[in-house]
C-alpha cells in the first residue's frame, strides 16, 4: 500500500468517525490540513469506492474472507477414518 493510499484511507476514517461526508472534497481538505500530498486522483478513486459501499460496510466486510484451512473438528474426523480403514485391512490380514 503506498503513502498515499494509507493518507486516504486514514482521511476517510477519520471522516466516518465525525459523522462527516466520505468524499473527495473532504479527504483533499484533511489531506491539505496535515499537509500531505497525494496524486488528485486519489481522493476522487476512495469517495467512489466510499459512494458503493459506506465505510462501516468495508471494515465489517474486510475479516469476511475465502476458504482457508479446515477446522480441527474437520481434520479429526478425518483421521478417524482413516485410522478405521487401516484396522479393517490389518484385521482381514490377520483373518487370512
Amino acid at each position: 500500500m503506498t503513502t498515499s493510499q494509507l493518507a486516504c484511507t486514514f482521511a476517510a476514517l477519520a471522516l466516518f468517525d465525525d459523522d462527516v461526508p466520505v468524499n473527495a472534497e473532504n479527504i483533499q481538505k484533511i489531506l491539505k490540513a496535515a499537509n500531505i500530498k497525494v496524486e488528485s486522483y486519489w481522493p476522487g478513486l476512495f469517495a467512489s469506492l466510499i459512494k458503493d459501499k459506506s465505510v462501516g460496510e468495508l471494515i465489517t466486510g474486510a475479516c469476511k474472507g475465502g476458504g482457508g484451512a479446515p477446522s480441527a473438528g474437520a481434520a479429526g474426523a478425518g483421521d478417524t477414518a482413516g485410522e478405521k480403514k487401516v484396522e479393517q485391512k490389518e484385521e482381514e490380514e490377520e483373518e487370512e
